[in-house]
């Protein structure tokens, strides 16, 4: 019980790149060898690649991790040395005391810039992987509306000119179809970037991530508007031109 509830508390993303192939194959079964359908087809490979990516991103970083603790034992013998020489001079010595406090406490200074560096180096690494995944989602996301950029409802039933006629003729329930696997490749592209934090908490990366999902939102809004004025158009037909409902 506690694993099936579990399961709703987190993405899945195996499910989600079964959801991309199973959308993919149903755009090339109705739209065969359109832009749309090879689009949703690099979306999968990005998905199958991001499932690799956060496997790699969740994975610890042991070479680095023993470098840092390799430079945490080298300030803890630099203290130690510190404390030693700082009892083996006198109040006489002061000027020898100066310089050995000054040289002891430079070097602890630069260790210890070592091991913050190297302390976030993992993060900074698995952070910029991460990032120019997130950055060609986005570019996708503009893609993907790209495509639907010129499928303008209106255009399509006649109602407004146009200097070139729409490159794949399309009937109003097509049109529909078209559409609605734009706004859903939009949301599948949100997903995916949702993967990327879902292991690894950093603020940079859910920044990037919660952007590209306002972005998708944005552009799936415009989407919803293009549909809700088909179903307007659709709605204002003669009955004998209304067009027949077909499976998806």
């Amino acid at each position: 019980m506690e694993a099936a509830i579990a399961n709703y508390r987190r993405l899945d993303e195996q499910k989600i790149v079964e959801t991309i192939r199973d959308m993919q194959k149903r755009i090339e079964r109705r739209f065969p060898d359109s832009g749309l359908g090879k689009l949703v087809a690099e979306l999968l490979r990005v998905a199958e690649e991001t499932v690799e990516r956060t496997q790699w991103i969740k994975k610890p970083k042991r070479t680095l991790r023993v470098g840092v603790a390799v430079l945490i034992v080298g300030i803890i013998t630099v203290i130690v040395g510190l404390g030693v020489k700082i009892r083996q001079f006198q109040l006489s010595d002061y000027a020898n005391f100066i310089q050995a406090l000054e040289a002891s406490l430079g070097s602890l200074v630069f260790i210890s810039a070592a091991i913050i560096f190297l302390v976030s180096w993992e993060n900074r690494i698995k952070r910029s992987r991460a990032l120019k995944a997130v950055h060609e989602l986005r570019a996708m996301a503009h893609i993907v509306d790209m495509h639907q950029l010129t499928k303008d409802p209106e255009v399509y039933f006649g109602r407004t000119s146009r200097v070139s006629p729409p490159k794949r003729p399309m009937t109003p329930f097509e049109l529909n179809r078209y559409l609605d696997y734009c706004g859903d490749s939009l949301a599948l592209i949100s997903k995916i970037a949702a993967l990327y934090v879902q292991e690894f908490q950093d603020p940079v990366l859910l920044n990037a991530v919660d952007e590209v999902e306002d972005l998708t939102s944005g552009l799936s809004r415009k989407i919803w508007q293009k549909i809700t004025l088909l179903e307007q158009l659709t709605r204002s037909l003669p009955a004998e031109e209304k067009p027949e409902q077909q499976a998806s």
